[in-house]
């Protein structure tokens, strides 16, 4: 009768313990916002996108900028940036942190070996009747194992999981912006050399100028007013050449800096060669979703927050722990390791926490705190993203369109230019014409230069935006 009630009171128990664990923690499930709808990113007038569009960000770096140059910097700065070696190493820790947790399910055994000599009074209890000094000899085996039956291992292991999916995406995100900054110094170094280019030419038209206007003002046709000008316009010139030299100097050695290299001179092609992909295409937000490593960060910082709060919340109920120890232990050494010298224990306890119950209270309260930041931190991610990614565009057709302006600006002001030194030569224009006309058409060439790089530049931002560079 005895042993049936002990056995009903154990099935009895170990349903409740079954039922409570699985009441305790529960898997993690993605939620559902609506920062995650189709309307994410504006679209406007812009490009049109079909969820079975290609995103730009699924597009390998290599075929987005073809530039050979430039693709061998990526290359090097993929290999050689400090930052992005650092994000590998801590992603490296996270792996070991990772390989841990794995091994939460798995016992401990320890092994330990000891010899101890003891020298006893003869007036105490026993040295009267036995000998002075006694040696014991042992060799001993602990084995310890906690049952996870709330579930806390199990949540555990999954944190450092989603640890260590952390550590890779900030990795990618890393990557991600290595690319685009190495692209956008590259670029506009490009830039920089197409300005430096026209200003070179500007100041040998300028130094000309000097020549003949002073020839004219011998001739008595101009005041010296307007050699003064053109002496003055011929110095602008000489310190815009130098401006454009020491940003140029600077630039490069920025751009050395994310190579991981000493300061260098950069080899690259032309302004002119950079050619755009027109058919750019952005996707739907379930792609964005798939490739913004921002993004991917905030959701495994969601899942950790998840499963440390499943861990906190296991806290509270009792464990349930298995030890056992054995080994050889005898007072001569010669029969030490005998069966007659084998000792063995084994204990099952279980541990319910009570007198620091407030304290686990608040660690599960914090927990859940933290997870709530997690959600309102990922939510906003996702809004920061989607910004990224409308700004971006726009800014692209922005400056596709107004490229267009500025090819007809330059070359309406290039044409004025020379029709004012038709006029001039003719008498039916003035000097300060020519000058007024001269300066208005190194600017228009100049601006025309900005507004390429700005083209440039947003392709760029449009392409990080979508997560492009992972590949």
């Amino acid at each position: 009768m005895k042993k049936n009630n002990i056995y009903n009171l154990a099935i009895v128990l170990g349903a409740t313990i079954l039922l409570t664990s699985c009441l305790a923690v529960k898997d993690y499930e993605q939620p559902t916002v609506k920062e995650t709808s189709k309307d994410l990113f504006r679209i406007d007038e812009q490009l049109e996108t079909q969820e079975d569009s290609l995103s730009l960000g699924n597009v390998s770096w290599r075929d987005m900028f073809t530039d050979t140059y430039l693709q061998e910097y990526v290359d090097q700065g993929l290999k050689n940036n400090f930052d992005l070696q650092i994000a590998i190493s801590q992603m490296s820790t996270a792996a070991s942190y990772l390989k841990q947790g794995k091994a939460g399910y798995l016992p401990t055994f320890n092994l330990s070996t000891s010899g101890t000599h003891s020298e006893i009074s003869k007036n105490s209890r026993f040295g009267s009747f036995s000998s002075s000094s006694i040696q014991t000899y042992q060799l001993t085996g602990n084995f310890s194992w906690e049952a996870d039956i709330w579930g806390k291992i199990k949540s555990s292991k999954k944190a450092s999981l989603a640890n260590y999916l952390q550590s890779e995406s900030a990795q990618q995100a890393v990557r991600t912006e290595l690319i685009s900054k190495i692209v956008s110094t590259y670029y506009q170094i490009l830039a920089l050399d197409a300005q430096l280019e026209i200003t070179n030419e500007t100041i040998k038209v300028r130094k000309k100028g000097v020549e003949t206007i002073k020839a004219l003002m011998e001739s008595g046709q101009v005041s010296q007013v307007a050699v003064d000008q053109n002496i003055a316009l011929y110095n602008s010139a000489e310190a815009l050449k130098l401006d454009i030299e020491t940003s140029i100097f600077k630039l490069e050695n920025s751009l050395s800096i994310l190579l991981g290299t000493m300061p260098q001179k950069i080899e690259r092609t032309k302004l002119k060669d950079q050619v755009i992909d027109k058919d750019l295409q952005v996707g739907v937000p379930a792609l964005l979703l798939n490739n913004r490593p921002d993004i991917k960060l905030a959701q495994y910082n969601l899942m950790q927050s998840y499963e440390l709060k499943n861990v906190a919340k296991t806290n509270l109920y009792p464990s349930f722990t298995l030890t056992a120890s054995g080994g050889f232990e005898s007072l001569e050494l010669d029969n030490w390791i005998s069966t007659n010298s084998i000792f063995a224990n084994i204990i099952g306890g279980i541990t319910q926490p009570l007198f620091n119950q407030r304290k686990l209270k608040t660690q599960v309260e914090v927990a859940k705190n933290n997870e709530a930041q997690a959600l309102l931190n990922y939510r906003k991610t996702l809004l920061v993203a989607g910004n990224e990614v409308s700004n971006a565009l726009f800014a692209y057709n922005t400056e596709t369109k107004k490229y267009v302006f500025r090819t007809k600006e330059a070359e309406a002001l290039t044409n004025a230019e020379k029709n004012s030194e038709e006029l001039l030569n003719n008498g039916f224009a003035t000097y300060l014409d020519l000058l007024t006309a001269r300066q208005s058409a190194l600017s228009a060439k100049l601006n025309l230069v900005d507004s390429k790089l700005q083209q440039l530049l947003t392709v760029v931002d449009l392409y990080r935006a979508l997560g492009g560079g992972i590949k």
